[in-house]
C-alpha cells in the first residue's frame, strides 16, 4: 500500500500568541464573516502571504519563465475574484485578509441573499443544504471562484430550495405571506359563518312544521 501521505498544515500560526492588536482584528473578522475558529482566519492569511511573497519574488526576477509564472499568478488571483479589473503586482500587494474571507462560501451565500446572517449561512452549509456546481459542499471556508459563484444554490432535495421557506424568505416576503395567510383565514371564517347561517335557516322551517303537527294532534 505504501506510506500514507502526510497531511500538511494549511496555515501558519502567529509568531506571538498574545498581541492585542491582532486579537482584536481577529475578533472583528469573526463578527463580520462568522468564522468559528482562528484557524479559518489563519488559512486566509497564509494564502494571502503566499500570493504576496510570490509577487515580490517575481518582481525582482526577469526572463521567459518569470512571465509564465506571473501570468499564472495573475490568472489565479483573477479566478478567485480577489481583484476587480486588471491584476498587477501592486493590486496583489494591496490585497487584505478581508478580500480573501469575502470569497469563502459562507460569505458568498450571504452576499447572494440566500441567508440572513453569517451564522445562518454557516448553518445551511454545514447541514448540507448548499451546492456548488451540483456538488454538495459542507465546508464554510471553501473558496468560490468567479466561475462557480453563479452555481451556488440550495439542493433540490433540501427544504430550503423553496423560496417561500420561512428561514430564507426576506422580511418583505414574510410579511406578504403573513398577509395572505390572514386573508385566507378571514375568507375561511366568513365561509363558515355563511354555512352556519344556511344550516340554521334550513332547520327553522322544520322546527315550525314539527310544532304545527304537535298543535294539530292536541
Amino acid at each position: 500500500m505504501g506510506d500514507p501521505k502526510r497531511i500538511r498544515k494549511k496555515y501558519e500560526t502567529p509568531s506571538h500568541p498574545w498581541i492585542k492588536s491582532r486579537i482584536e482584528e481577529e475578533k472583528a473578522y469573526e463578527k463580520q464573516f462568522g468564522t468559528r475558529s482562528k484557524k479559518e482566519i489563519w488559512k486566509a492569511e497564509t494564502l494571502l502571504k503566499k500570493f504576496k511573497s510570490q509577487a515580490k519574488k517575481l518582481i525582482a526576477l526577469s526572463g521567459s519563465q518569470v512571465e509564465v509564472e506571473t501570468q499564472h499568478l495573475y490568472r489565479r488571483v483573477k479566478e478567485l475574484g480577489l481583484a476587480k479589473g486588471d491584476v498587477t503586482f501592486d493590486v496583489i500587494l494591496g490585497l487584505t485578509v478581508s478580500d480573501v474571507l469575502e470569497r469563502r462560501l459562507q460569505s458568498v451565500l450571504l452576499k447572494k441573499g440566500l441567508a440572513r446572517s453569517p451564522n445562518q449561512a454557516r448553518q445551511f452549509i454545514v447541514h448540507g443544504h448548499v451546492l456548488v456546481n451540483g456538488i454538495k459542499i459542507t465546508s464554510p471556508s471553501h473558496l468560490i471562484t468567479v466561475k462557480d459563484e453563479a452555481s451556488v444554490s440550495f439542493a433540490v432535495s433540501s427544504s430550503l430550495f423553496s423560496e417561500d421557506h420561512p428561514e430564507r424568505a426576506s422580511k418583505e416576503r414574510l410579511e406578504e405571506l403573513s398577509t395572505k395567510k390572514k386573508e385566507v383565514e378571514k375568507e375561511a371564517a366568513s365561509s363558515n359563518e355563511e354555512v352556519a347561517k344556511e344550516e340554521s335557516s334550513e332547520e327553522s322551517p322544520a322546527d315550525e312544521e314539527s310544532s304545527e303537527e304537535k298543535g294539530d294532534e292536541q
